[in-house]
């Protein structure tokens, strides 16, 4: 959220404050229920409903029904037999815990339906387990999960009252923690010793395999080519030992090249890059003082390869198992011509892996020849076969052409091929399952949806248990029900979607996000044809540099319609790139030449089951248009266009106008509130005349780039504390979506050092480059044109504190001198109607203010929905409401929109900072708390239904 304040807070290793209660409001609740019976994809209304939700435990009597919302218990619902009941795990000791919740708020998205009915629980750090409300799903980061948990969430006493409680409450269990007790057999233990069924490989056979030193042993025992290793327990550092095997590896023991990982901390967390023998001890040391794992492994750093990852499913009815490897993706580290030898050196490492970061590419498949990713499946199902693992895996290792090094220890051991070496390095028993995770991109260029694949998954760790075998789940729901001549008539007549997304702000990486979200959203409605549409990048952002924004020429402008494995992406640029890979010739022969193969593979395993219905993603290819020819077509379609453009041309007019002058009905604000809204001078000008009615506006002084980099800076910083009444600025861009370009400006030296990034052209400011601490902070590009300052309003710090140190509750400490607070609040609705939901307070996190790319990944900070009482009185938060839709229908809001303000305590007066005519959607998103928080709770789909059918109706 851009602001013109902060919010500091110090946040101990919190747990929990109350969640409190929620508001409804009956016109959209009537929306609502148009959307319900809107036909849902494997439901029908009211099991759809009741899919969504999830039982709360309560902890003194593990024995009792599972009750959702509606207060149906499972015997109710479950009572002719057909019903799998899905109980999903999450959380877990290990670092990637954040990761973890993503993947279970990915499969509960995809998964959920009239024929399965998913619990969730949660396995914190201490391994205590909680059953968990679908609300705590969507919590938008592990601290705003940990601070909710005491209000949406029931305990177990014991792990032997929680497997008591699955056994009588679950048919089967899908674990999705990924690391420690999820990958390590912890979990697979647990289970086993209570006979409750699970998706996944076995207990022994995960401890085996997590474990990267031993797997190393087992894949050399096996006949494989293995990486040459040391291994670190404890404090037992040998620095004798370690510098004899640099020399034997010749390697230089100041300066040799190696690799420092944990041994069982998944596939990410803890590796680094080390140089030489004291640099590896240093960073061993780190890694076991750090907690992270007591034994590291050090390996050669492999020089001139490319990394890969495969995944590898299981088709057969039998223990002996039948694998089948999907179609490899070749990892692609970039360092964008950088000198900076460290970079060069650069590991897909967690933050690579899993943030929206340039620094990597992804080729499925791979761009090696064909011997090389024959080689590649055949390894990977060799292994999964030898190593006893089930269902589904991860398999990860690189490729080394024959000029590397490899060949000095590759021997005539598995993986030699006559372009050179293949060497399998990881198992993950537990593959992320986020939206855009390899699992999907791989899955769906062979023709599985995200609910294909993991239905496929469950349906096939059914097979091993008997009473479960009555249990036939829907595999690909709209294939089956494609053959009924209703259906199929429904599907001829079905109403098309584009979600447009991209840009080039700053922000499109969010955007790609946002789109992502939506499209798989509504992809759920078989009444829905949604197409995915790239507003493509620009190649060069130094191209445009000289224009404004709303200067750019539009016909010059490109988009995309994109198939659906092309759009599972991190950023971009990578969806661009893709979709030109895929448009080469000889590229999509191979494509389709491998496509075909891994699909017969399949074929031969899964056609024997009456419960798989077939691939539903088709094989093609991505078009390009005008942004223009696009327009066109939308018209010709009869489509609705879902924006999701953040900044630029998607939320200042522009786009609205091209599509309003061919009468294409889009989502949103219109022409004129879009112009507005985008600019912020505009924004306080449309509102200074609230000012009776509690809305306030905060003073403003417009500045020209081109007259800051002619001023001096003395007096410029003399002239804007006169004029604003005040000794800390706040510096925005004038026209520019959330969050870009904002900064705290506390002395001459900080306003020197911003305007010199604008005429440098900087893509962003380095953490802490101010006087005061701060995160990274993106800068638009091009530069923009105008620049407001304002005064940086100061607020009380919210911190969470313990409430002792033998409790595990937390207190919401805030002193309140100032009496205003930071809220963002969506609106939603019909121009001149627009509703408010109930206002969020955003508790910042200690330390830097995140990045955008971190920022929403998973949201930032602890959400407090509704504002809790001992900030906010009920009476202040109904007025606040109001002023919000006020703000709302001035500035002629329409669809959704999502306002950010202060507002004060006791009064609920607003003081407004901007409005985003086109807000974050990705899975995380602030405005999906809102819409839990409503009565009844507004889920994912049916939210983004809703905005889509308030498009609709504006056009009628």
């Amino acid at each position: 959220m851009a602001s013109s304040f902060s919010i500091n807070s110090m946040i101990p290793n919190s747990k929990y404050l109350r969640h409190l209660r929620n508001y409804s409001f009956p016109a959209f609740a009537a929306l609502r229920e148009t959307i319900i019976n809107s036909p849902l994809k494997s439901t029908s209304n009211l099991s759809c409903e009741r899919s969504c939700r999830f039982g709360i435990v309560r902890a003194a009597s593990s024995t009792e029904g599972v009750v959702d919302d509606y207060g149906i218990a499972d015997e109710e619902r479950t009572h002719d037999g057909k019903v799998l009941r899905v109980g999903l795990i999450c959380g877990g000791p290990s670092a990637e815990r954040g990761i973890s919740l993503n993947s279970a708020r990915s499969v509960l998205d995809h998964i959920q339906g009239g024929d399965l009915h998913v619990s969730c629980y949660y396995i914190d750090s201490n391994l205590n387990a909680f059953a968990i409300s679908t609300a705590q799903v969507y919590s938008n980061t592990p601290a705003d999960f940990d601070f909710k948990l005491e209000s949406l969430a029931q305990g177990f006493r014991s792990l032997s009252d929680f497997t008591e409680h699955l056994a009588s409450s679950v048919d089967i269990v899908f674990p999705v923690i990924h690391g420690r007790f999820g990958e390590d057999g912890g979990i697979q233990e647990l289970l086993e010793r209570t006979n409750i069924p699970f998706v996944g490989t076995g207990s022994t056979q995960c401890q085996k395999a997590f474990d990267k030193y031993d797997a190393s042993l087992e894949l050399h025992r096996q006949g494989f080519v293995t990486v040459p290793n040391f291994l670190i327990q404890g404090n037992e550092m040998d620095e004798s030992r370690l510098s004899k095997w640099f020399a034997q590896n010749l390697l230089d023991i100041r300066s040799g090249k190696v690799v420092v990982k944990p041994t069982r901390a998944g596939s990410s967390i803890g590796v680094s890059v080390a140089y030489g023998v004291t640099d590896s001890r240093t960073k061993a040391n780190r890694i076991i003082s750090e907690g992270i794992d007591d034994k590291v492994l050090i390996e050669i750093f492999l020089e001139g390869g490319s990394e890969f990852t495969a995944i590898v499913l299981d088709v057969d009815s039998s223990f002996d198992c039948q694998p089948v490897v999907l179609l490899p993706t070749e990892v692609e580290l970039q360092s964008h011509g950088t000198d900076d030898v460290k970079e060069k050196d650069a590991i897909f490492n967690y933050r690579r892996k899993y943030l929206p970061t340039r620094q990597v590419a992804y080729h499925t498949p791979p761009r090696f020849s064909m011997d090389v990713i024959s080689k590649i499946r055949e390894g990977a199902s060799l292994l999964f076969q030898r190593l006893g693992l089930r269902d589904f895996a991860r398999i990860d290792g690189w490729f080394l052409p024959n000029s590397t090094k490899a060949s000095s220890f590759a021997g005539n051991k598995f993986g030699r091929t006559d372009s050179g070496t293949v060497i399998f390095t990881d198992i993950n028993l537990i593959s992320g399952m986020e939206q855009t995770s390899f699992l999907f991109q791989q899955a769906s260029k062979v023709g599985f949806s995200h609910s294909n694949i993991l239905r496929t998954i469950i349906q096939h760790a059914c097979l091993r248990f008997p009473a479960l075998l009555s249990h036939n789940i829907i595999s690909s729901p709209s294939r089956r029900r494609s053959k009924s001549s209703s259906v199929t008539e429904a599907f001829t007549k079905r109403k098309k979607v584009y979600v447009i997304f991209g840009g080039d702000t700053s922000e499109r990486q969010v955007s790609l996000m946002s789109g992502t979200n939506v499209w798989l959203n509504l992809r759920a409605f078989d009444d829905l044809e949604v197409t995915p549409c790239l507003l493509a990048p620009a190649t060069s952002y130094s191209d445009v540099s000289g224009f404004a924004k709303h200067e750019v020429d539009k016909k010059s402008k490109t988009v995309w319609t994109l198939p659906y494995s092309l759009l599972l992406r991190h950023t971009t640029e990578e969806v661009l790139d893709a979709c030109l890979e895929a448009i080469e010739p000889n590229r999509a022969a191979l494509t389709s030449h491998l496509r075909n193969q891994v699909m017969d593979d399949l074929t031969i395993g899964l056609r024997k089951y009456s419960w798989f219905n077939g691939f539903d993603i088709s094989d093609e290819l991505p078009k390009k248009f005008s942004l223009d020819q696009w327009v066109k077509l939308a018209k010709e379609s009869q489509a609705t266009v879902f924006i999701a453009v953040h900044g630029g041309i998607g939320e200042d007019g522009t786009l609205q106008s091209l599509l309003e002058a061919e009468g294409v009905p889009y989502t949103g604000p219109g022409v004129m509130a879009s112009e507005t809204c985008m600019d912020k001078v505009a924004t306080s000008l449309a509102l200074q005349h609230l000012t009776d009615f509690g809305v306030l506006t905060i003073s403003k002084d417009v500045k020209k780039k081109e007259d800051l980099l002619k001023m001096s800076i003395s007096d410029l910083w003399h002239d804007l504390k006169l004029k604003l009444h005040c000794d800390t600025v706040c510096v925005k861009p004038a026209r520019d979506g959330c969050s870009t370009g904002v900064a705290r400006l506390c002395c001459e030296g900080d306003l020197a050092f911003y305007i010199n990034a604008l005429q440098d052209c900087l893509p962003r400011i380095p953490p802490n480059s101010l006087s005061k601490a701060h995160g990274m902070i993106e800068m638009p590009n091009p530069p923009p044109e105008l620049l407001i300052f304002e005064p940086f309003v100061e607020t009380d710090e919210i911190v969470v504190a313990s409430k002792s140190r033998n409790e595990n509750a937390h207190n919401l400490l805030w002193k309140g001198d100032s009496r205003w607070v930071e809220v963002t609040v969506g609106v939603v609705g019909k121009r001149g109607s627009m509703h408010s939901l109930t206002p969020s307070v955003t508790v910042k996190e200690s330390g830097d203010i995140l990045s955008l790319e971190e920022k929403f990944q998973g949201g930032t900070g602890i959400n407090l929905t509704p504002p809790p009482p001992s900030i906010m009185s009920s009476v202040a938060l109904g007025r606040c409401k109001k002023r919000i839709e006020l703000i709302a229908n001035t500035l002629q809001l329409e669809g959704f929109s999502r306002i950010d303000a202060f507002v004060h305590a006791d009064t609920g007066e607003v003081l407004i900072i901007e409005v985003n005519t086109v807000p974050g959607m990705t899975p995380s998103t602030v405005l999906i708390h809102q819409a839990l928080s409503e009565q009844p709770p507004l889920y994912p789909q049916q939210f983004f239904r809703t905005l889509l059918d308030l498009a609709s109706e504006r056009s009628a």
